[in-house]
């Protein structure tokens, strides 16, 4: 538990949100904050719970995240007990507090099961007064709504049982054929019939509106990769399996073949046996000839990416966001939700090694290097040429 006896000042927008949205969270019992990263949703957070007077607070956000919210804290003159905990930990602080605040909220959204931090904090603290925030709660489909809100008593979707009940009033649901199976896809949500239920609970904010100007540049460097990588994917193209001298790779299925073309296009390659292969280190070497004079982050999706990044970069590499700031290392994030939470304000580029598939991860890694003074966000992606 902490208590912080300090004073900042907020920014006027900021304590003209704090106050639009405690109006919502004592009419309605819970609040979504839509700001757009960077726009100081911690602050505004906490700047709620001390005006509804609560005493003892829940923060739960990203690992990462967790110092960001400490020294915010440490900075306002706020009297009430404080707890940060990231959503792996929350079974280690107990339940007995008086409000919560949810950050990164979109990582509660999985459909159309609910994933288990979702199941635990609807168990713990599903009476609770409550601030959800994100500045991208369903980048991929409206239906991500529905669990992020249905943790609390007081969800517009409280009268529905489960997500399969409500997907039969809010859900255009379709068959979808994935080469070896026929499943359903919930994923094409009535936006309108959605937004007209919950617009009462959710306060939006942008980052215009806060006044930053800083625009996306997005730049393609294309690379030939090595021979090796272009055999190994025609070979399963056409065969949907490859022996090696280590192991081998099968690709029997549409999903697999997908998956291992999706590994080998960034130079990596897990075997059936179980271990990953580095195949090909053209991407980093391009990366590293590219932005050799630039202080720059890396994302990448395949843990065995990670390795390749390291070994090639040595001790020029930081995953430590603190050291990242302080040095002139580079930073090496997994796409997955390495972006969250922390500000990247400091780099001159985002380099993407790898792509993955989720647009929200995608949209939080932009919009971490945006400051107010910031002009142009430079994103580039390494793309294996096709042959």
């Amino acid at each position: 538990i902490i208590l912080y006896l300090f004073n900042m000042q907020l920014r006027d927008y900021q304590r003209q949100n704090a106050s639009e949205a405690l109006d919502i969270l004592r009419k309605y019992g819970m609040v979504y904050l839509q700001h757009q990263t960077r726009t100081g949703k911690s602050l505004t957070a906490l700047t709620i719970a001390n005006d509804y007077e609560a005493k003892k607070v829940l923060f739960v956000t990203k690992k990462k995240a967790i110092q960001s919210v400490v020294e915010d804290m440490k900075a306002i003159n706020y009297l009430f007990h404080l707890t940060v905990i990231n959503y792996e930990s929350m079974d280690k602080v107990g339940t007995d507090f008086d409000f919560v605040v949810l950050d990164e909220a979109h990582s509660l959204s999985a459909f159309p099961k609910m994933s288990n931090r979702t199941k635990y904090i609807k168990a713990n603290f599903y009476n609770n007064p409550m601030v959800l925030m994100s500045g991208t709660p369903c980048a991929e489909s409206a239906s991500q709504w529905f669990h992020q809100l249905h943790i609390n008593r007081n969800s517009p979707f409280a009268n529905y049982s489960n997500f399969y009940q409500w997907a039969r009033t809010y859900v255009i649901v379709k068959d979808r054929h994935l080469g070896y199976a026929v499943v359903k896809d919930y994923s094409g949500a009535k936006v309108e019939a959605i937004e007209l239920v919950i617009n009462p609970i959710i306060h939006k904010f942008t980052q215009q509106q806060a006044g930053f100007v800083a625009k996306n540049e997005e730049n393609i460097i294309e690379v030939m990769m090595q021979p090796i990588t272009y055999h190994l994917i025609n070979k399963l193209k056409s065969d949907k399996f490859y022996q090696g001298k280590t192991g081998s790779i099968i690709a029997d299925s549409e999903v697999k073949l997908m998956s291992k073309l999706h590994q080998l296009a960034s130079g990596t390659c897990k075997l059936e046996e179980g271990q990953s292969v580095i195949v090909d280190k053209t991407k980093i070497n391009t990366i590293i000839d590219t932005f050799k004079d630039k202080k720059i982050a890396i994302f990448y999706y395949y843990i065995e990416e990670r390795k390749m990044i390291m070994e090639a970069l040595s001790d020029k590499a930081t995953n430590d966001i603190n050291e990242f700031n302080s040095t002139d290392k580079w930073l090496v994030l997994q796409q997955y939700s390495g972006a969250m939470g922390i500000n990247l304000s400091k780099a001159d580029a985002l380099v993407f090694l790898n792509v993955g598939f989720s647009g929200t991860n995608y949209i939080q890694a932009l919009d971490r290097m945006t400051t107010i003074d910031r002009q142009k966000n430079k994103v580039y992606f390494i793309h294996a040429i096709n042959t």
